[in-house]
């Protein structure tokens, strides 16, 4: 699936206002159900029925957000979640007939926002959409305010989304983890439950048994550690949470 994307849309503050979704699902019965309801709902839709329709989708005009099927003709859907989340594509949300947590945490690790077993209520998914969108525009928001960071060698830019090792490699983020890694750096030196990442990365409406974090902590420390000769950048106290040991440089 070639990732191309062409630029942006720009949603207003609202991210429920005139936000575009690319709903990729082979069913078109369904297809039409979450087009119409979300259309009503005040978002622009483009469809797409597999992964070469994904492709060309984002060629002509990157969504803010992608709502995708696992079970898809050619390419499934979570080969293409990993390959958005490579290209540090739009966040995406996954749904699936493969409702049980295993499935859920996969889709989380292969960098999905959010995982939504089907067949969903239409009004959840919304709910689900607009939730995601408000986290990307809160992160917008707040890098205005420190938009990169040095720590042990790491350059961190939250304006280009963009984490670059000691060694000067580009490491790619999923949306999630580039939300927690915001959390830590802004909090370094400093014990954070996993109610307290829940919230200020994911939102406080997130699910309270929401697996999401445990999975995102475990995939960002990998490549953290990875490119810092095996330093443990963020460690784990007992009993109480997390804690980022690093010294944050503000630039």
């Amino acid at each position: 699936m070639p990732l191309t994307q062409a630029t942006a849309s720009d949603p207003s503050a609202d991210p429920s206002t005139s936000a575009h979704v690319l709903l990729v699902d082979d069913d078109p019965g369904i297809r039409d159900v979450i087009s119409e309801f979300l259309t009503r709902h005040g978002f622009s839709v483009t469809e797409a029925a597999d992964g070469a329709g994904l492709g060309r989708a984002l060629a002509a005009q990157r969504p803010d957000i992608i709502v995708l099927d696992v079970m898809l003709p050619g390419e499934d859907g979570l080969s293409l979640c990993r390959k958005l989340a490579a290209a540090d594509g739009p966040p995406v949300i996954i749904l699936s007939a493969m409702g049980d947590e295993t499935d859920r945490i996969v889709g989380l690790e292969l960098g999905a926002d959010d995982y939504l077993p089907k067949p969903c209520n239409p009004r959840e998914l919304l709910a689900r959409i607009k939730a995601v969108l408000r986290r990307r525009s809160e992160t917008r928001g707040q890098v205005s305010l420190s938009a990169s960071c040095e720590f042990a060698g790491w350059r961190f830019d939250m304006v280009r989304r963009e984490l670059r090792s000691p060694d000067n490699v580009v490491v790619n983020l999923s949306s999630g983890e580039f939300s927690l890694l915001r959390v830590f750096v802004e909090r370094p030196q400093r014990i954070l439950t996993r109610d307290q990442l829940l919230d200020l990365a994911r939102g406080p409406e997130s699910d309270a048994y929401d697996r999401a974090i445990d999975v995102q902590i475990s995939r960002l420390r990998r490549k953290l550690n990875d490119g810092d000769g095996g330093a443990e950048l963020i460690r784990t106290i007992r009993n109480e949470g997390y804690v980022f040991n690093a010294t944050v440089v503000r630039r």
